[in-house]
């Protein structure tokens, strides 16, 4: 009933995060409307977005240039490193303008079901950066999943032969939040996170 070519098209889109068939036939039909020079100027963007990007030799933040902004600012505290699953995490900490230190991005966590092990991140990066730098603290700042704590533990394996301070980031109620509502393990981790008023 439809050409191979929008069925193609419709195929790529749905392989998008949170992009249904549904979404991925209007998203389809949205560029068939468009003005052919939209559309090229859509496909080289996307184009040169993977051909251009790369990670930052530092950090694994993704950069168009050897070092990330980050990494590349000579403010930023050079003794503080805080671990992420991924980029997003990254940018949503930058957008607090609370911590000032530097980052390290795992690009995931440990997850056996999907077949993710720890070769597949950027651990081995993150030992050899600790073992050549003088780290005062890492922060961990792993989404609080079991893989996530999967993560976590696999890295203590390397970081506390090291001697560095390693911090997790809060955990608990978020603001708004009703404690009637939360389920027994955030109230847990919230009474442990605990901080003086």
């Amino acid at each position: 009933m439809i050409p191979e070519s929008i069925k193609k098209t419709i195929e790529e889109f749905s392989k998008l995060p949170g992009i249904g068939t549904k979404s991925a036939e209007r998203l389809t039909f949205y560029l068939l409307r468009k003005k052919e020079e939209d559309v090229e100027r859509f496909g080289a963007t996307v184009y040169a977005l993977k051909k251009n990007i790369r990670y930052c030799e530092k950090c694994a933040h993704l950069t168009t240039d050897p070092l990330c902004d980050i990494c590349s600012k000579p403010d930023r505290n050079s003794e503080l490193i805080c671990v992420v699953e991924d980029p997003l995490d990254l940018i949503a900490i930058e957008k607090t303008n609370e911590y000032k230190g530097l980052y390290h991005v795992l690009h995931g966590v440990i997850s056996p079901i999907e077949g993710v092990g720890p070769d597949d991140l950027k651990i081995a990066e993150l030992v050899e950066r600790l073992n050549k730098n003088s780290i005062k603290e890492i922060i961990l700042a792993l989404n609080p999943s079991m893989e996530g704590e999967a993560t976590a533990a696999h890295l203590m394996r390397f970081i506390k032969p090291l001697s560095i301070r390693v911090t997790r980031i809060a955990r608990g109620i978020p603001v708004g939040g009703d404690l009637e509502y939360a389920d027994s393990q955030t109230l847990k981790r919230a009474l442990e996170g605990r901080m003086e008023y």
